[in-house]
């Protein structure tokens, strides 16, 4: 018999102009969501897409619209602190990961599909995943680099398959427009940005150190992988005074 226990709404707080949600915790109410089959969008916030909403209102509304917004970069997590919200960084892989091994882990496993990422990306990281839980009921994968000729037959197959967790790397912003343009397609499922975690999944990349992620640092070793993302790491110092200009100018 299913539940029909409705998660409470998350608490709310601005962070400038952007809403992120507090929770204790995340993965439970995105459980609950997924076992009442009420569609979700979860964006993972950072300060980088922060700064990007004031030069892009399209983005703006999309997260304004999102049932859940996370606060997965340290510099939100940093901001949060400066007004006595003591609440922990959840970044998307890892939340990701976490719905991942519920997912495998219920009687009759929620199913998922891998959209977005390289060709021979996705399928390593979809292989990988299988065989760290065999249980796993990954329906589909689609590569990110699709010809307009073969859209309409992938969004055919995501609607006739009508997964449940639907993870999209495809980067900021373009998979938040993707997934609102979309989510039509498979209204009760939990859709989510991943960006780049299909390319650690597979093994092509890897994450920080621990004692970096630890300490907020986690952008400096993929500033250190990543050296041609320099400008977009211009926003963090931008975010900074802004929030301290926020706090006490």
């Amino acid at each position: 018999m299913q539940s029909t226990f409705v998660p409470e709404a998350p608490r709310q707080f601005s962070i400038l102009g952007v809403s992120v949600d507090l929770l204790p915790d995340y993965l439970q109410w995105l459980t609950q969501r997924i076992i009442q089959g009420l569609g979700t969008h979860v964006v993972t916030l950072n300060a980088e897409m922060t700064m990007q909403t004031e030069v892009d209102p399209l983005l703006a509304e999309i997260i304004e619209a999102a049932e859940l917004v996370i606060p997965d970069g340290a510099g939100i997590v940093l901001y949060l602190r400066l007004y006595g919200e003591q609440i922990p960084r959840c970044p998307g892989i890892e939340l990701s990961e976490a719905l991942l091994r519920c997912a495998a882990a219920q009687p009759q496993p929620w199913s998922v599909f891998f959209f977005g990422g390289a060709p021979e990306v996705v399928s390593a990281a979809a292989e990988q995943w299988q065989q760290r839980l065999p249980k796993l009921a990954l329906v589909g994968t689609q590569h990110g680099y699709l010809k307009s000729e073969d859209t309409p037959a992938f969004l055919e197959t995501l609607s006739t398959r009508q997964p449940q967790i639907i993870f999209v790397g495809l980067g900021v912003p373009r998979q938040e427009y993707w997934i609102a343009q979309h989510r039509y397609l498979c209204p009760h499922a939990l859709w989510i940005g991943v960006g780049g975690s299909f390319d650690i999944w597979a093994k092509r990349k890897t994450r920080a150190p621990k004692w970096l992620r630890n300490n907020n640092l986690e952008w400096v070793y993929r500033l250190y992988q990543e050296p041609w993302r320099w400008r977009r790491m211009l926003a963090l110092p931008q975010f900074a005074w802004r929030a301290l200009m926020a706090k006490f100018g």
